[in-house]
């Protein structure tokens, strides 16, 4: 308001209802962005939760030859490669018993089966 007149209750008023206006615009700006990081959040737990349910029991981790097999593991071990393939449990007890390939040192497929070296 340019002119001279006193502020009136009114004008008050108003320039209250403004900045409450302002500031619940602000807050449910915060709270959108707050309900989409947490969506995103959620999408991504499912995400993961889906992934870890369809992990195989057992891997066998081809070398960089994409022919022979260099670890067996078991299955979500963390060292497991992306050359790593899953397989039955009977295939991953002849890996290590017949065709001599190494146990993973970190998560032991040969102790989880019971197979005594």
């Amino acid at each position: 308001m340019n002119d001279n007149r006193p502020l009136t209750r009114l004008d008050m008023l108003r320039f209250a209802r403004r900045v409450v206006e302002r500031q619940a615009a602000r807050q449910l700006a915060l709270m959108d962005r707050w309900i989409a990081d947490e969506e995103r959040r959620e999408t991504e737990r499912q995400r993961r939760l889906a992934v870890r349910q369809n992990v195989p029991d057992w891997l066998v981790e081809r070398g960089l030859d994409g022919r022979n097999a260099v670890y067996v593991h078991v299955g979500g071990c963390s060292s497991a490669g992306g050359r790593s393939k899953g397989v039955g449990r009977e295939q991953a007890v002849r890996a290590l018993t017949e065709a001599g390939v190494a146990a993973c040192p970190l998560c032991r497929p040969d102790t989880v089966l019971g197979i005594i070296e």
